[in-house]
């Protein structure tokens, strides 16, 4: 289920990872063998019932719904049909003697254009008992074959001054049905941004389509059922069109018309009629043009309204459409046409202001209460010709006006010129905003918090998971993460959603891509981006700094040429990579395989001295020499190809990747070890980098590790780190045994840290450490976001150390996981909850005087190793059962400070006494972290 579903049937909160999470109740163990139920959450290439697939082979999911100790799947059988009444059967699997219950391509006969496949799945448990058969789920193919489109590339014919925004298009055609409609399907897509309208009606709840590739390559088409919206006599179907990517403004205020200078239409609407009839409605030179109140609209720049132009009905039957013009027949080169499969732009929820303020008079400022991303709508009375301002700002300035230095170029302005008729709402189509202030001027009257409506807008992810704790700080992180993806994750990963800029930067998304897996579903919004990222390789093979790629062949490359850089370019073996431990797609790695074989080959010739890059972008005046940086990342990337390529069988290469990171790591150590065994550049992240990477042999390794708490408490216990080097940094702390320094550095709450921002008040992740000090204000203005994900990164750590969900690289997917929460840092308690592909996973641990209590739901079809901290496992009890009679529990064993052992699926409740807790693994009582926590209680 989508974000903008949950909400609308209003069964989230505010913010979703803040969800109130209730502890699990013990499950009594189930040992009868009653038939399983049906399985639940179907879906097709990750989505529910798609439209539109160009998928040859779609690939099915379904999750047991199973709440029994060590319920599994043993086999299935799917069975797909042409009707809902499965009849006639497509392909039907028979019993299939397995437990894969994800990625099961499609194996019957090949699919044709257009073809609506049902199909349903039953499946038998671990006592061989068949359960009833699911409720059937569905598919639509789209057009597969360029000869199924018969639409033709149509424009505008009106004259325009391409140099500037615009008035936006509006495009229409009327056509005749003699019969009542059966089944219709609009397949549509534009060079720039359509939304496209039938009789009136507004087709689809999409924003931003046809959303953002290298359209000299690749356009995305979108397939709507509008079977409801057309009648009998005459139909109208029409159409607006915005500049969006394609020809507005990107990346400078002189840089417009990248892939184009006019917005395109390209629609083809097919038609069956309840007398067999079939009509075609096309794109061709039976269209009509005009223009009307859009008189500018730009994603930077925002969008000029002049309600007094509102051509009424246009859209609608009966329409006099004598002064418009007919539009002109375009001939575009062939632009590969795919369906789009990721999840898409859409208006996710409202947000009322919190607060209305005149700083100055007739200016009025409306906080949000939340830095977020969308627009605003207005709800106005006045007289014609009345113009009103919004401006849109993340911070105020000292005096209560709205600061907007940072959006450097951007304008982020709408403007609404009133037509005098009643109340009149508006809201903007082909622009977007990042907020928290929005600044009204021009207004008839005095503004009311009912005046301004805040409509969050971004790619419709589904939420996976909530992270909550006893640290109001974190919680607020949590949130403060949540809300940066959320604004950021809009149509590509974009660096910041209010500037001049937008971009999908390339090393942003690779630092943060496992918390995005973390907070919501991103398989299918990751793919998309990859092929983006792929199209955008280069010829000698690297990956550049951002996907769609905007910034080659425009003069815009600055000193750093087409190479990404470190950490940047690759973002092309880490995502991927990424994206296959948390979902386990093996068909993602097989796609990208060539072009990840080409950047191997340009990795292997790299000089790293020449290779610079952005370094540790952003750091705290502790600089990593670039070259370090160069090698160490290049070290990691052959790392993660061998592995891939041994994923994807394919042992000569992984021997190859193998070999070269053994010669890297050799290298890397002739080069920047000392004799002494001391690290060159001996910056935080470049210890990191070094430790986590596995490139120092044991001496040098101690060494480092020693170095690195060294360089830390020289900061008086604060980070120092930039993007490169913070994702990884309170892991490699964790791992050499500085849980309680790691603890520290996440909750330090002065400057820098990430609590800092927290206490003056972000809602958002921040770009810089130091974006506004209390002691000197804002930073330089042109690089300065308030929503940037990238220091978001440690939202990673939250769920993996403090919940303790760790996957298993071997059993991708969460088929196989390990819960081993890391206590310290004062925390009494933590829960967390993931939808992983096979269901819920849930962790709630709580520490108090007597007892260690730690609740865990392991889903269907899936197990679990858990990770205790104590060595006494006969202390241990498990739904009031000693840990070794508990059902479901085997391989109990103590490694270190713990106990470990394996779970089935089921619910589980653990206790130990305190006494039997050990010390090493819930950090020393008097940690620094803890002790902070509780001075700044009592302060």
């Amino acid at each position: 289920m989508s974000l903008s579903t949950l909400i609308a049937q209003k069964s989230l909160t505010d913010h979703p990872p803040l969800r109130k999470l209730l502890p699990l109740p013990a499950s009594p163990p189930t040992k009868s063998r009653v038939a399983p139920k049906p399985p639940i959450n179907l879906r097709c290439e990750y989505l529910e019932n798609p439209l539109g697939l160009d998928e040859p082979q779609p690939r099915l999911f379904w999750q047991l719904d199973d709440e029994r100790r060590g319920a599994r799947q043993t086999a299935y059988q799917i069975v797909v049909a042409a009707s809902p009444k499965m009849k006639p059967v497509l392909w039907d699997t028979g019993r299939v003697a397995s437990n894969q219950n994800t990625h099961v391509e499609y194996g019957g006969p090949p699919l044709r254009s257009r073809q609506r496949c049902y199909w349903r799945v039953r499946v038998w448990d671990q006592h061989n008992q068949p359960s009833p058969w699911s409720a059937p789920a569905s598919w639509e193919m789209g057009l597969l074959r360029r000869s199924d489109w018969q639409a033709r590339w149509i424009e505008s014919s009106l004259p325009a001054d391409h140099t500037q925004s615009g008035p936006c298009p509006f495009l229409r055609r009327s056509f005749t049905l003699e019969a009542p409609v059966s089944r219709a399907r609009l397949y549509i897509t534009a060079l720039g941004l359509y939304e496209a309208w039938i009789n009136g009606q507004r087709v689809g709840t999409d924003y931003f389509t046809p959303g953002w590739t290298d359209y000299r390559r690749r356009v995305q088409y979108q397939t709507y059922d509008v079977t409801a919206l057309l009648q009998v006599g005459e139909n109208v179907l029409g159409a607006i069109l915005g500049d969006g990517w394609y020809c507005g403004y990107l990346v400078r205020r002189d840089h417009r018309n990248h892939y184009g200078d006019t917005p395109r239409l390209f629609a083809q609407l097919e038609i069956e009629c309840a007398n067999a009839d079939r009509v075609l409605v096309v794109t061709d030179d039976s269209w009509k043009c005009a223009t009307g109140p859009i008189l500018a609209s730009d994603i930077y720049n925002g969008e000029i309204y002049d309600a007094r132009r509102e051509w009424l009905g246009w859209c609608q039957p009966g329409f006099d459409d004598r002064d418009w013009l007919p539009v002109r027949i375009v001939r575009q080169s062939r632009i590969q046409l795919n369906a789009s499969a990721a999840p898409r732009v859409r208006k996710i929820e409202q947000r009322k202001p919190v607060s209305l303020t005149e700083p100055r008079p007739g200016v009025y400022v409306f906080d949000m209460g939340q830095n977020m991303v969308g627009w605003a709508r207005l709800e106005v009375t006045g007289p014609a010709g009345t113009t009103i301002t919004m401006r849109f700002a993340e911070m105020l300035n000292p005096d209560g006006t709205i600061y907007t230095a940072n959006l450097r170029s951007a304008q982020c302005t709408d403007r609404y010129t009133l037509k005098g008729n009643g109340t009149e709402v508006y809201e903007p189509r082909f622009t977007y905003h990042g907020f928290r202030y929005v600044e009204v001027t021009g207004f008839p009257g005095q503004p009311t918090l009912e005046t301004i409506t805040g409509i969050v807008v971004h790619s419709d992810l589904r939420p996976t998971g909530q992270f909550a704790c006893s640290s109001s700080m974190l919680n607020q992180l949590q949130h403060n993460i949540w809300w940066s993806q959320r604004g950021n994750f809009f149509e590509v990963p974009t660096d910041c959603p209010q500037r001049d800029e937008r971009l999908g930067w390339t090393g942003d998304a690779q630092v943060f891509c496992r918390t995005a897996a973390f907070n919501a579903d991103v398989a299918g919004f990751f793919t998309k981006w990859l092929t983006d990222l792929t199209d955008a390789q280069t010829a000698c093979g690297t990956f550049p700094r951002v996907a769609p790629d905007v910034l080659r062949g425009s003069g815009l490359n600055g000193p750093y040429g087409e190479d990404g850089g470190p950490a940047w370019a690759d973002a092309g073996v880490i995502c991927p990579w990424t994206m296959y431990s948390c979902y386990g797609d093996t068909r993602l790695l097989a796609r990208m395989y060539p072009a990840l074989k080409r950047y191997a080959a340009f990795l292997g010739n790299v000089d790293h001295k020449l290779r610079h890059g952005y370094g540790d972008w952003l750091n705290l005046d502790d600089p990593t020499p670039k070259d370090l940086i160069s090698m160490a990342f290049t070290a990691h990337c052959f790392d993660l190809l061998a592995r891939i390529a041994a994923v994807l069988d394919q042992p000569r290469d992984a021997a190859h990747y193998r070999r070269q990171f053994r010669k890297l790591k050799a290298q890397f150590n002739r080069e920047f070890i000392t004799p002494t065994g001391r690290l060159v550049g001996d910056s935080q992240t470049a210890l990191v980098l070094a430790l986590h990477f596995g490139l120092l042999p044991p001496r040098a390794h101690t060494r480092a590790a020693q170095r690195l708490v060294e360089r830390i408490r020289e900061r008086n216990n604060h980070l120092s780190t930039g993007f490169v080097g913070t994702p990884y940094l309170l892991f490699v702390l964790t791992a050499i045994g500085q849980l309680d320094l790691a603890y520290t550095l996440l909750l330090n709450e002065d400057f820098p840290s990430w609590g800092y921002p927290i206490r003056q008040g972000a809602t958002t992740i921040w770009e810089r450490w130091d974006g506004w000090r209390h002691d000197s204000g804002f930073q330089n203005p042109q690089m300065n976001s308030f929503n940037h994900y990238a220091y978001g990164a440690v939202g990673e750590w939250l769920y993996r150390c403090i919940a303790g969900l760790e996957l298993d690289p071997s059993q991708p997917g969460y088929q196989h996981f390990l819960v081993h929460p890391r206590l310290g840092g004062g925390l009494r308690w933590a829960r967390a909850t993931f939808d992983s592909l096979h269901g819920r996973i849930t962790i709630h641990w709580r520490l108090a005087k007597k007892h260690f209590r730690l609740s865990l739901q392991v889903p269907p079809n899936s197990t679990a190793t858990v990770i205790l901290p104590t060595t006494q496992p006969e202390t241990v009890t498990e739904s009031g059962c000693p840990l070794v009679q508990a059902e479901g529990v085997s391989n109990i064993r103590q490694e270190a400070n713990t106990t470990r052992c394996q779970l089935t699926s089921g619910r589980y409740f653990f206790h130990i006494p305190a006494r039997a807790l050990t010390v090493e693994a819930i950090g020393p009582r008097g940690s620094e972290a803890r002790a902070k926590n509780q001075t700044r209680k009592t302060g």
